[in-house]
């Protein structure tokens, strides 16, 4: 057999496990396997909802509705819906417990009888993400995922997708290796993964106690996190507890097979199911529809660097040929997916290719005019940007609000200060009589 056949064999009477499905990575994997093997047994969509009822309804409104359906959609016509739920479980869950959270417990028997393959998509990729709630669904939750696993009768493989900035900010070829429990990224021996938790969990007791606000309670926990992280050599949250969930699944793997996906930074798709689709606005696409708005000028960067950048689908079509190649080997594997060793695009090429594209397709604001762009501006040096923009933003305000003062000093003309109005003689006195005014 040639290595299709060998995949769509594989692929053929399996039931497989999938957390994280309502994502954007979740959902082009449902949509690729059901499209090269409508011959799959089973695919349990572990999804966050209190009942099953309410998990179906998300399976609808965010996976089946999806506009990446459509090519399934057109091959199945009006037996679109019955394929789909011949073959789709709706299992309403969360990763963040142990059984993941799964409190129906037929269907729980059911899928340890059944599942083969456990692929583990579900994250929270805020770099910063309140710590404990990161370290819930991306630590935890990855724990949780392989200990369901060894439950299963016959769990062939544990697919884990992870992320490439695991490895923090390195030169040259990063090997792929796995995290011994305890290892950090600037050497220091005092990480301890239990020790982390409770801190998160005593932090956000003590804030409880104290009545903080949501608010309060947010950027404090947010804040404990990119701490925590930077204190061992990761730069952000999100990389950091993705870390720790490696090390716990390296750690508790016993005799199952393990393989992780460590992707780059991920995009739209390349080719399937169509070109261009993407699940919301992603890391990258920030940058360039600020800029495309005329609201991104210029950036700080080195124009010569390599922006490491992967299509979704070609992540997808990893996930799977690592579930086939190590599927029953009993070893833990590790695959780097990205594309700045096979076909490198750099910042000066992105600008490039956003001018040009924004030129052509100038973006039309709300008020119906077209937004000009003009090519943006990159400082390869910190002085130079915070003397553009001193120059740009900063000067210009001090302007306004030194002739704010003055103005105010003499006279009320131009006055734009809220703090001198008295709300209720404003509502009562001005507003109203003003409204009352144009009524009549």
């Amino acid at each position: 057999m040639d290595q299709l056949d060998i995949i769509l064999e594989f692929l053929k009477k399996r039931s497989i496990l999938i957390t994280g499905s309502t994502g954007f990575l979740g959902k082009l994997f449902v949509e690729k396997v059901l499209r090269v093997q409508p011959e799959v047994k089973r695919l349990y969509l572990l999804i966050r909802a209190a009942d099953s009822q309410t998990a179906m309804q998300r399976l609808r409104d965010e996976v089946i509705g999806n506009e990446l359906f459509k090519n399934l959609r057109e091959m199945h016509g009006t037996g679109f819906e019955a394929f789909l739920f011949e073959r789709m479980i709706p299992v309403a869950g969360n990763i963040a417990r142990e059984n993941l959270g799964i409190a129906d417990s037929k269907m729980m028997e059911e899928m340890w009888r059944e599942v083969t393959v456990v692929v583990n998509l579900a994250a929270i990729t805020n770099f910063s993400a309140r710590y404990n709630v990161a370290l819930s669904i991306n630590t935890l939750g990855a724990k949780h995922v392989l200990d369901f696993a060894k439950k299963c009768a016959r769990p062939d493989i544990v697919l884990h997708v992870s992320t490439a900035y695991v490895c923090g900010e390195k030169c040259g070829l990063v090997e792929e290796k796995p995290f011994r429990v305890g290892e950090t990224l600037n050497g220091s021996p005092d990480l301890d993964i239990k020790q982390e938790i409770d801190l998160a969990n005593e932090t956000l007791e003590q804030l409880r106690s104290r009545k903080a606000t949501n608010e309060d309670e947010k950027v404090a926990m947010k804040e404990l996190g990119l701490t925590r992280a930077r204190m061992y050599g990761w730069p952000n949250t999100y990389v950091f507890t993705k870390a720790l969930g490696e090390m716990l699944i390296g750690d508790n793997k016993e005799n199952i097979s393990v393989a992780i996906i460590r992707p780059t930074i991920i995009t739209s798709t390349y080719k399937e199911p169509f070109p261009g689709w993407v699940d919301g606005i992603r890391t990258i696409d920030h940058m360039f529809i600020g800029y495309g708005k005329g609201k991104v000028r210029c950036f700080l960067g080195n124009s010569k660097c390599t922006l490491d950048l992967i299509p979704g689908d070609m992540v997808v079509n990893t996930i799977i040929m690592a579930m086939v190649a190590n599927a029953n080997q009993l070893s833990q594997a590790i695959y780097h997916v990205g594309s700045s060793i096979r076909n490198p695009v750099n910042i000066l090429k992105l600008k490039q290719y956003g001018h040009s594209y924004f030129s052509n397709h100038p973006w039309i604001g709300r008020d119906g005019k077209v937004v000009r762009v003009r090519e943006p501006i990159i400082f390869t040096k910190t002085d130079s940007f915070y003397r553009y923009m001193n120059i740009r933003y900063v000067l210009p305000f001090k302007k306004l609000r030194a002739v704010a003062r003055e103005v105010g000093a003499g006279a009320d003309a131009f006055n734009f200060d809220p703090k001198c109005i008295d709300w209720e003689d404003y509502f009562m006195n001005t507003h109203r009589s003003g409204l009352v005014k144009i009524t009549f």
